[in-house]
């Protein structure tokens, strides 16, 4: 690992050290060098801290007893995210200790689902300032803001304007909970420095009226920028990011439908870039349904699918199946002909009007439906589409709880005798059915995940335990490997090789379960081998360089484990 600030480095006997010149309320103040009551002594005199802290010298692991003692304490899972945050802008690496050690229990409360909630409640839970918030007004500042942070040496940036946050749309600045807490999972889940991460909000003001009606509201009270002015500041934005941090990798997160691709696709050559609401979501989908063909012994292109949700998710998912498709050996229009993209007016069909440029390329020929049988006459259903193009695998991600029926499934298992019914809208709320009920309604035939944690299901006197699609499987692995490798581009070649790496760490105890993802207890090891064969992905593309000596090793060195370092003064 870099020898730069806040982040170790091994002294001449091999602990980790950091040299600093700060010293007392400066160091406490700064949560990527505070330890708490876990300053040693020599530390306290060296460092002019003896009387400011209590003079016991704790450890790490009493410490830990304490936070989950508080934690446990909070009534609610928002409650609970307030304590966390509030852990993280204190004391960085207790913060993530106790994540690791409480990873299934933490993660729906960083992010999905409670995040969602946090990001309503921005202005009204607000804390301590994290990350840039870049305006109209100061992107032209975008060099002087840099040179502000507590450090340049940015590995990962996390980027939203919080247009289309999870199934919540447009909340403004309100947004920025999303990358922060997508960092703090690249840190707990792949090992990136928490110093090396960078949450920014493009503030280009909101189209919520409860938003701008709200006094307690911290972003820009104006409508949202459109058409020519909003391209400008996204075009000075990246340039501004390559400037100030050539090596990094950025993620376009929660933009919303034709934003999302628009941005994606333009600059995804200018710098190593990708969207994880596109291209994460449908590595993770396509990791489940490898899973899944796993368990009905047969191949991808012998199914046919139906993606219930045509926005950036839904599209996304799609480009992949084809992708996997064309890898199993169809063609580019063969493996078309086997992908349904339903949205809110039906299946989209080539001569359907209005239909948004993003959409178009997984337009049906009308030609090819017009023998359909249809339950209305100017346009085809999700159940037209499932019953006439006899889908074998149904994705949601459409946001509208409750859209996936018993009618519907009847019709799957119609189909086949093992449908494949992945439900991955978040929050719950919004999900468009239980996992647990297809289940019981299908007698534990159905292979079923679903985007949030789920409890087990007994069926037939058989436990089952439901698969979560949890992004949190590849992007952390993948922005490891391309950050491994210095990948010039993230292309769409590592996403398959992600989805390809995660299907293959489920293991065969969980599959004879029905269960088509890993533990996320295994995000640290899921992120890892995600990690190597991103890496490897990248090499074979001759997008990367490679790493000096075993890859494997070089990998596992970057992977940040949070641990009390040594802190010195810098001589």
């Amino acid at each position: 690992m870099p020898n730069t600030a806040y982040r170790p480095h091994p002294d001449a006997n091999g602990d980790l050290v950091v040299e600093i010149n700060k010293s007392g309320q400066d160091i406490i103040h700064n949560p990527l060098l505070n330890k708490g009551t876990a300053f040693t002594q020599q530390e306290r005199d060296e460092l002019g801290l003896e009387g400011l802290l209590p003079p016991h010298v704790a450890t790490l692991a009493e410490q830990l007893i304490r936070v989950k003692e508080n934690y446990d304490s909070k009534p609610n899972p928002i409650e609970k995210y307030i304590q966390l945050r509030s852990l993280q802008d204190r004391n960085e690496i207790l913060f993530y200790s106790l994540l690791r050690q409480n990873i299934k229990e933490m993660i729906p409360v960083i992010y999905t689902p409670t995040v969602g909630d946090a990001v309503e409640k921005h202005g009204h839970i607000y804390r301590n300032a994290r990350g840039l918030f870049i305006t109209l007004d100061n992107i032209y500042k975008m060099d002087e803001m840099c040179a502000n942070l507590p450090t340049r040496d940015i590995d990962i940036i996390v980027v939203t304007d919080s247009q289309g946050i999870l199934g919540i749309g447009d909340q403004g600045v309100g947004g920025m909970a999303i990358p922060i807490g997508k960092l703090s999972l690249y840190t707990v889940a792949a090992g990136i420095h928490p110093a090396a991460c960078l949450p920014i909000t493009l503030d280009v003001g909101t189209d919520n009226q409860k938003l701008l009606a709200d006094p307690l509201y911290l972003g820009r009270k104006h409508r949202r920028l459109t058409g020519k002015p909003y391209a400008d500041l996204i075009d000075l934005f990246v340039k501004g990011v390559k400037r100030n941090f050539p090596n990094a990798i950025l993620q376009w997160e929660d933009f919303s439908k034709q934003n999302a691709f628009s941005n994606m696709d333009n600059y995804r050559d200018a710098l190593p870039s990708f969207n994880d609401d596109v291209q994460g979501t449908a590595a993770v989908v396509l990791g489940g349904i490898i899973g899944a063909m796993k368990i009905k012994k047969q191949k991808l292109r012998d199914q046919r699918y139906a993606i219930y949700g045509a926005g950036a998710a839904g599209i996304g998912i799609a480009r992949q199946l084809r992708d996997g498709l064309m890898a199993d050996g169809l063609n580019r229009k063969e493996a078309q002909e086997r992908i349904f993209v339903v949205d809110s007016q039906g299946l989209l069909l080539d001569d359907r009007e209005g239909v948004e440029d993003y959409k178009k390329e997984f337009a049906q020929p009308e030609s090819a439906t017009g023998h359909w049988i249809r339950d209305h006459l100017h346009a085809l259903s999700l159940e037209d589409t499932v019953k006439n193009g006899k889908v074998t695998v149904l994705i949601g991600v459409s946001a509208q709880p409750g859209s996936f029926t018993n009618a519907l499934i009847d019709q799957m298992i119609q189909n086949t005798p093992e449908p494949v019914i992945f439900t991955l809208s978040n929050p719950t709320s919004k999900c468009e059915a239980d996992p647990r009920k297809v289940l019981e309604y299908t007698g534990g035939a159905a292979i079923v995940a679903a985007g949030s944690p789920f409890a087990p299901v007994t069926v037939g006197g058989r436990e089952f335990h439901i698969g979560q699609g949890n992004n949190a499987f590849v992007f952390p692995g993948l922005g490891l490997g391309a950050l491994s490798a210095r990948a010039k581009k993230v292309t769409n070649g590592m996403f398959t090789a992600s989805a390809h790496a995660l299907a293959k760490l489920v293991s065969d105890e969980r599959l004879a379960n029905r269960t088509v993802y890993p533990p996320i207890e295994d995000l640290f090891e899921v992120s890892f081998q995600v990690a190597l064969a991103v890496y490897k992905q990248a090499l074979t593309e001759g997008v990367g360089t490679p790493l000096t000596g075993d890859p494997e090793d070089g990998i596992r060195d970057r992977m940040w484990i949070p641990d009390y370092p040594k802190i010195t003064r810098k001589k």
